[in-house]
This record gives structure tokens, C-alpha cells and sequence, in this order.
């Protein structure tokens, strides 16, 4: 047995304890417990087990404590639990990675989703980690290939960065974090699917992810139908697995797919606990719970490892301004929108360029290759402003030389936005934009 094997089962086995507190049921309420006998032991954010009389064995949360009693959220319906049910404290949430996590899909509470079996690692992470010493942490890293060439030139990312990426359901943001996934150079990817449908989870897996991608890969899924509490913890234990491996000195691509709906569960859950929502419906600690989630990721400081992290919001009818996407655009290092008009003529990915942004510039990129950025730009938001226009057929060609450039040269821009499968690399992206904005179709 390998050195590793048994670091794992020790690990297990410390898991175990002999005993523990015990605490019983004194009211019942709306999705919420009562429970006395803990308060002496019991500390906020504690893991407990539930114990009905009829049912199955529940796992809960400390939201509150009030006197000798703690309130408790459970991870399930209620149905079956009476007054006087047994109530046992395990104590500090926490979650044990380990490397032959990679290629699995992970429950928020690290246990195996895929019907195979799981075992810890040795060394526990805690879900509510702490942001890297912001005055030592390093500053971004070097620009990242991608396999896609809006992102490899107009869009760069680089190592370490935090970007968000705003949409809408159905406008291909799925298949856009799937291709980064598989396409962007990272040693690990740890995805948290937060709330998304059940039939999605496979169809993400097998047909998005597919076998090289999940290779690197731990996905921690919680979704649409499960409690509260899990939907939220999802985030949680994922941005501590991606921790795990940045502390290996990994390079982690973390996604997290949506922080609209870790929004959402967190409201369920502030709310269940007595908080009042004034943040058009969100209670006042939303910001602070995001904000943290997202400066835990980006570059460390004392391992060579990194997280840089795509996180994705939800926008009702492209709504830039709404309380989580403001949020967000205020502390990420550029955001992404995707456009319903633009998938729904059939360009992929539907990234509204102009609305988009990446605060790696112009430091990622040379200056030849800013002039080249900003030229691409400014053709863009010139036909884009007279685009009306010129499909009215109320504009005459000659009347502006800068008009009639960028409408000769924009079917080649937008179709350079669409992702290319035969892409060279960063160097042959820029190449292949300045031929574009030269009105050079790309060779078959």
C-alpha cells in the first residue's frame, strides 16, 4: 500500500470521534430547528446530525444561538421529525481534498457523487477560509493561453486574474466555461455547479467537460432541488478544494457557476436566521459573503501556486445594475457579458465585446498589441453606433471613410469573436486580427 493510500485512511479514521454532544428537538418551525443541549459546546457555522424518529439522518447547520438553545438549518425536508429528536454535534465545518479527487464529482460535503468510492485527504481544509495578505500577495501573472482567440487578443486573461462572466439562461454560457476549462492552460480546474438542473450535471460532465477535460478536473455539484444550506456550502467547499491545490503550488482555474443562485441560497438561509432583506430582497451581508468568496481566489503569496477564478451571474433581461452583478463588477478584474441578441443570430460565443472588459490591460499585452486592441475597438463601436442606420439603408457609402471601413471589415471582426478550433496560439491571434481589420477573410 502507497505512502499516500495510508495517509488517507489515517485521515479517515481520525475523521472518526467516540463520542459526541448530544442535543434534542424543542421546536420545530419553517425549515428551522430548535435544538437545547448544544449551546455550551455548539459555535456558529457547526456542523450537526439529525436524528428523526422516522426518516432518514439529516445534516444541519448553526445559525444561531439564543440562550441555551441554537437554531439549525437542515440539508432536507423535515418530514417525520418530532419534539425530543436526538440532535448530534460534529463541530468546525471543514473539507479534506486530495489529489485522487481529480477526474470525480464531489457533494459540498466531499462526499462521491458518482457512485464510486472517495476517501479524504490528510490534511482538512476549512470552508470559510481566509483572503491571502493582501500587502504580500503577488500581482497578476503572465497572459494565458486559451484556445480561443477573442480571449488569447481583445479579452486576455492572465494568471491569477478574477473575471466575472454576466448572462442570461440559454445564451451558451455553459459551453463557454466548458472551453475554457478544457482549453485554458491550468494544472486543476474546480468547478461548483450551484444550483444548476440535475439532467445538466451529466450532460456538463460527459458532453462539455468530456474525458480529457475531467481529467484535471474536480467538480462540487449542489443542485437546483437541494436545500439551502448545500447550495450555498457548494461554494464554499469548492473554492476550498481549489485551495488544497493552489497550497501544492497548482495554477487553478476556479469556476463557479452561478453566484446569483450562492446569492439566492444565502438569502434562504439569512433570512431563515432572523436577518432582514433591504438589499432589494437580499439581506445587508450578501456583499460581505461574496466579496469574501471572490478575494480568496487570485494570486498567493507564500506557495507558487494560483487561483484565477471565472465567476458567473445570472442577469435577468441583460440587467447590468442589478445588486449581484454590481457586486461583483466592483471587486472582479474584468467581467464578460454575453448578449441574448448576438446567440440569437447564431454567433458563438455571444460576448458583447464592447460591454466587455479586462483589467489586465494594458499591462497584459505589448504596445503593438494595445494599438492593434484599440483599433479592433474602435471599429467595432463605429459600425455598432451606426449600425441602424446603415440597415435602414439611410447611409451612403463615401459619406465617412471611417464608417465605410468598419463596415467592410466587420463581418470578419465578428466572425474572429466566434472560437476557433484550429487556433495557433496567442501570436497567430494577433496575426489573424490584424488581417481581419484588413478585411482578409480567413483562409479555408
Amino acid at each position: 500500500m502507497t505512502h499516500g493510500r495510508l495517509e488517507q485512511f489515517h485521515a479517515e479514521i481520525s475523521n472518526l470521534k467516540p463520542c459526541k454532544w448530544l442535543g434534542r428537538t424543542k421546536k420545530i418551525g419553517r425549515g428551522a430547528l430548535h435544538v437545547s443541549g448544544l449551546a455550551a459546546n455548539a459555535s456558529l457555522g457547526d456542523l450537526v446530525e439529525i436524528h428523526p424518529s422516522t426518516g432518514e439522518t439529516l445534516m444541519g447547520e448553526v445559525l444561531a444561538m439564543e440562550g441555551d438553545e441554537v437554531l439549525i438549518m437542515p440539508d432536507g425536508p423535515l418530514q417525520g421529525m418530532q419534539l425530543e429528536d436526538h440532535v448530534s454535534l460534529i463541530g468546525p465545518d471543514s473539507i479534506s481534498p486530495d489529489v485522487s479527487w481529480l477526474g470525480r464529482i464531489v457533494d459540498p460535503y466531499g462526499q462521491s457523487l458518482d457512485g464510486m468510492p472517495l476517501l479524504c485527504g490528510p490534511t482538512p481544509m476549512p470552508l470559510h477560509g481566509i483572503a491571502e495578505n493582501a500587502a504580500r500577495r503577488r500581482g497578476l501573472g503572465a497572459r494565458l493561453e486559451t484556445g480561443m482567440r477573442v480571449f488569447n487578443t481583445m479579452l486576455p486573461i492572465v494568471r491569477g486574474q478574477r473575471l466575472g462572466l454576466f448572462a442570461g439562461s440559454g445564451v451558451g454560457k455553459s459551453t463557454l466555461m466548458g472551453k475554457l476549462a478544457t482549453g485554458l492552460d491550468a494544472d486543476v480546474a474546480v468547478i461548483a455547479m450551484i444550483g444548476e438542473r440535475g439532467r445538466e450535471l451529466r450532460e456538463f460532465v460527459e458532453r462539455v467537460l468530456g474525458p480529457a477535460g475531467m481529467k484535471r478536473t474536480v467538480v462540487v455539484a449542489a443542485t437546483s432541488d437541494q436545500s439551502a444550506i448545500l447550495r450555498r456550502r457548494c461554494a464554499w467547499s469548492a473554492m476550498a478544494v481549489a485551495e488544497y491545490f493552489r497550497d501544492r503550488g497548482d495554477h487553478v482555474l476556479f469556476f463557479a457557476d452561478s453566484v446569483t443562485r450562492f446569492a439566492e441560497a444565502h438569502r434562504e438561509v439569512a433570512l431563515a436566521s432572523g436577518e432582514n432583506g433591504n438589499l432589494r430582497g437580499y439581506p445587508p451581508s450578501t456583499a460581505s459573503m461574496i466579496t469574501d468568496l471572490c478575494e480568496r481566489a487570485g494570486p498567493g503569496y507564500e506557495s507558487p501556486g494560483d487561483i484565477t477564478a471565472i465567476f458567473s451571474i445570472l442577469v435577468a433581461a441583460s440587467d447590468m445594475e442589478g445588486p449581484i452583478a454590481d457586486i461583483l463588477r466592483g471587486v472582479l478584474d474584468g467581467h464578460i457579458v454575453l448578449d441574448r441578441a448576438i446567440a440569437e443570430r447564431g454567433r458563438f460565443p455571444a460576448i458583447d465585446l464592447l460591454r466587455s472588459v479586462s483589467r489586465s490591460l494594458p499591462e497584459a499585452a505589448s504596445d503593438p498589441e494595445n494599438q492593434i486592441i484599440l483599433r479592433a475597438r474602435q471599429l467595432l463601436g463605429t459600425y455598432e453606433q451606426n449600425e441602424m442606420m446603415v440597415k435602414a439603408g439611410l447611409y451612403t457609402k463615401g459619406a465617412d471613410s471611417e464608417i465605410d471601413t468598419a463596415i467592410d471589415v466587420w463581418p470578419e471582426l465578428d466572425r474572429f469573436i466566434a472560437e476557433s478550433e484550429n487556433d495557433l496560439g496567442i501570436e497567430a491571434s494577433f496575426e489573424r486580427l490584424v488581417a481581419c481589420m484588413e478585411g482578409q477573410p480567413e483562409p479555408k
